[in-house]
Formats: structure tokens, sequence, C-alpha cells
């Protein structure tokens, strides 16, 4: 065989292996869209089902409205008149009309003060001053139930009581009978004029809580006041401002008739700065007059 012929047989055996090849080249690509057309069918049929799971009903219904207990007490009494005249005559004898705290509103927090001094001339003179402060705290669906806010500013003012600033021989005991809760707490206070001895009596009935404070002390070389005498006084005059606030809410402010709520107070009290500090002068006029006809609001 010569050398062209067999150039040319290799060369022809080269095309039909090129040949071949480019056949199975387009034999694979036929056969891929049937295979992509067959896997679809599958997964149409596989994905249908899937479809048909998501698409069930789903429960569209929404979580409660969170609620809190409403608050029992919604106002407050007048606050220079949450002691009867006899009280008042009791602990300060000869002040004239109480003297009212200014409120952005009364509803939620106010206060009274009255101050006495009786002067006996060459022996001295005695002084007493009687404060009464209200804070009502009103539900709040963020913040908590009245009851529970006025629980921790309860808290707050018996501490604050016992930490006043130069006191001396603080003491505190529970009141019985005063509201929900009742502390009573006495110290001695030390100034120019004389020995001060205070009494404060917090207490807290439903969402309200009441402070009083009532200081005497025998001023110009006379004797000072008895402590205990002071505090009796000071017990029954905060078992009537408690009374006072419940008879100020009818028969309706009770937990009884408290239902949850759903809703925040437009207007929260979160709170109250402390009483006034003991004054060793008497106040030379007040703000407002208190009525004739104030009217006794509990027993002692």
């Amino acid at each position: 065989m010569s050398e062209g012929t067999m150039q040319r047989r290799a060369q022809r055996d080269q095309r039909d292996q090129r040949t071949r090849r480019l056949n199975r080249v387009l034999v694979c690509a036929a056969a891929v869209p049937v295979m992509l057309v067959a896997g679809c069918s599958s997964d149409s049929g596989s994905g249908e089902g899937k479809d048909k799971g998501a698409g069930a009903t789903v429960s569209t219904s929404k979580s409660p409205s969170p609620t809190v207990q409403a608050a029992a007490f919604k106002t407050l009494p007048e606050p220079c008149e949450v002691l009867s005249e006899k009280v008042l005559e009791e602990l300060v004898p000869k002040a004239k009309a109480g003297k009212e705290g200014s409120s952005d509103d009364v509803s939620s927090r106010a206060n009274c003060s009255w101050s006495s001094l009786d002067n006996n001339g060459v022996k001295g003179s005695q002084f007493r001053w009687l404060n009464v402060s209200l804070l009502r705290f009103e539900s709040d669906v963020t913040r908590g139930s009245g009851d529970k806010l006025a629980q921790q500013y309860y808290a707050k003012q018996v501490r604050d009581a016992k930490a006043s600033k130069g006191a001396r021989d603080v003491k505190s005991e529970p009141v019985a009978g005063t509201g929900d809760e009742a502390t009573a707490v006495r110290y001695e206070l030390k100034k120019k004029e004389g020995t001060f001895k205070q009494q404060t009596v917090v207490a807290r009935v439903e969402n309200v809580v009441v402070t009083l404070d009532y200081n005497g002390a025998g001023l110009a070389g006379d004797k000072t006041p008895d402590a205990d005498d002071l505090m009796k006084d000071a017990k029954a005059a905060a078992k009537d401002a408690v009374a006072s606030v419940t008879e100020a809410n009818g028969p309706s402010g009770s937990k009884s008739s408290s239902k949850p709520s759903s809703t925040s107070s437009s207007k929260s009290s979160s709170g109250a700065g402390k009483s006034p500090e003991p004054s060793s002068k008497p106040s030379s006029k007040s703000s407002k007059s208190s009525k004739s006809s104030s009217k006794s609001s509990g027993t002692s």
C-alpha cells in the first residue's frame, strides 16, 4: 500500500471518529430536553401537593389585648376637708384656714397644711404643724395596676421618712385599722428654735397613698410636747383621712367592683415630692380657706 493511500485512509478514519463523536453529542443533547420535561412533570405533581399543603387555612385570630385591673378609686377628696373641725382643733388648736397646695390634677394629687402657734407669753409657746398629702395612682397596661403602683410609692414614702435629714432616734411601727397597710415613723429634729417631735403616718388604701406629717415643739422656753401624745393624734388623723378617701369615691370604690381595663391612664401619677420639712414659723396666711361645714370623715 502506497504512502498516499495510507494517509488518506488515516484521514478517513479520523473523520469517521469525529462523526461518531458528533452523533453521540447530538443524541445526548436531544435526550436532555426529554429528561427535563419528565423531571418537570414529576416535580410539578410534587410541587402541586406542597402548594396544596401550604394553601391550608391559617388562623388569623390576633392575640388578646393586654389588660390590667382597673383602679378602685377614681378621685380624691378636698384635701383641706379630709379632717373634721374637731380633729383639727385637737391637733392644731390655734390654726386658721388650711393652706391647699398647688396641683395640676386635683383628682390625682393634692395636699393641705395647717400651722398653729399657741403663745403663752413669758412662758413660751407651743408650735404645731400638720400636713396631709394624697396621691392617687391610675392603672396602666405598661406600668401595672393602680394598687401595685400605690404599694411601691407607699414603701418609698416609708423609706424616705426613716431617712429624713437630721432625724434622731428614728422609730417605726405598723398601724392597724388604717387602710390596707400603714406605718408610723417618729423621730426628733434639733433646730435653733427648739426640739421638734416629728410624726409621719403613711397609709395606703387601694390605689391611694395618704401621708400625714405632724410635728410639735415648745418654743421660747416652753416644754417639749410628749411624742406619744403627738403620735396618738397623728394616727387618729391618718385614719380619718383614709376614711375620707373611701367616702369620696362612694360605694363603688372597692375592689369587688373593679373590672379589668385594657386602656392606660391618660395621665399617670408617678410619684410626688417628700412632705415639707417641719417649720418653726407659722403660716401668716392661707391660699384657700377651709369650709366651715367640713364634716367628720371616719372615727379614731
